[in-house]
């Protein structure tokens, strides 16, 4: 099923492309040279990932970690770039995230990519990205981009008896949607843990709040974690933004994904297969994931806390990439604006690897 994404940035001649970074839907400002050199000089001494070579990653766990079982998905992911208008782009690129191997949720068996000329980009959470240059592409045309991939997941559960120790010092600050400053989040934060002895506690105090209180509702947006607080309701970007700010407000360490859902039976009716979800920093755990979106369901509500289902696959980590400006999975840049028009539509086809026969 086809599906069109967030919007392109079409720039008018006006406008030098290669210094504008959008930060949020709807806005554009210029960012530093500096960061655009740096940037560029990543991409440039980055090696391009070798398509098929990539084995599964071993990962020394923790005690308190244990996998219980794995999954494979064949991954498939199809990119169109559509000229609907009169004339052709003097300059165009589009950037698409990458799935990578993160010890100890996933590893990366193989991937395809094509075409195969592009550039590999590396952010500053690690994601990895391939950008494609289809600048000259003439009007009426279609441009293609497919990556198929071969990826193991691992289901993993987390031992919660000892909770008690130091935490770490990182993703543990506010940004872009994940208002862990904001005093409304401070307050709520304060009053859901004034009974709590430990970090685990706490961060179910935070998991059993957002899931009785937030209204889930697709809005297609990342509104933010105050947002989420508000009436207009809340969808898996703002479950995991109120589940990280309330976590970084208390100083627990906590990461943002957006990434993959495969849907079956027991998902299908209640999210979709681009989707988001959090993991916190326990102490004597480690970092433990959880699925606030997916708990809201009563049914499920203890299967989602510190537990990661084999059903997630991550594409990328933070809440706002930097390269991704603000999109989810891909951004893409064109100009000129004003006599050109690029549509762009992707679809995901995520499905259980076949190895009958084998």
């Amino acid at each position: 099923m086809w599906f069109e994404l967030t919007p392109s940035f079409a720039l008018l001649p006006n406008r030098i492309m290669c210094f504008t970074i959008r930060l949020n839907r709807g806005r554009i400002k210029s960012f530093s040279r500096s960061l655009f050199l740096l940037i560029t000089l990543i991409s440039l001494l980055g090696c391009q990932p070798k398509a098929g070579l990539s084995s599964a990653v071993t990962t020394t766990l923790d005690p308190h970690t244990a996998i219980l079982g794995s999954r494979e998905y064949t991954v498939h992911q199809q990119v169109a770039l559509v000229n609907e208008g009169n004339g052709q782009p003097k300059k165009q690129n589009i950037w698409i995230a990458l799935i990578g191997d993160f010890p100890p949720y996933q590893s990366v068996l193989s991937m395809e990519i094509s075409p195969k000329k592009y550039e590999f980009v590396v952010d500053e959470y690690g994601n990895h990205y391939a950008e494609f240059d289809f600048s000259g592409q003439p009007a009426g045309t279609t441009q293609m981009v497919t990556i198929d991939y071969q990826v193991v997941v691992n289901e993993l559960t987390y031992d919660l008896s000892a909770c008690q120790g130091e935490l770490l010092d990182d993703f543990t600050q506010p940004e872009l949607h994940i208002e862990s400053g904001n005093p409304q989040i401070v307050e709520l934060a304060n009053n859901l843990t004034q009974d709590k002895d430990t970090v685990c506690q706490r961060v179910r105090a935070f998991y059993d709040y957002i899931d009785k209180n937030l209204t889930y509702t697709s809005n297609g947006e990342n509104w933010g974690a105050q947002a989420a607080l508000g009436p207009m309701g809340s969808d898996c970007t703002e479950y995991t933004d109120l589940m990280v700010a309330l976590s970084r407000s208390q100083g627990i360490p906590a990461r943002y994904f957006e990434g993959l859902l495969f849907l079956d039976q027991g998902t299908d009716a209640i999210a979709k297969i681009e989707h988001a979800w959090p993991d916190v920093y326990l102490p004597t755990v480690g970092w433990a994931a959880l699925d606030p979106t997916l708990g809201r369901v009563p049914a499920n509500h203890e299967t989602y806390f510190a537990h990661y289902t084999p059903d997630h696959i991550i594409v990328t980590m933070g809440a706002s990439p930097s390269v991704l400006r603000g999109s989810s999975y891909w951004t893409h840049l064109y100009w000129p604006g004003n006599s050109t028009q690029i549509r762009v539509f992707g679809e995901w086809k995520v499905e259980l690897a076949n190895h009958e026969g084998q």
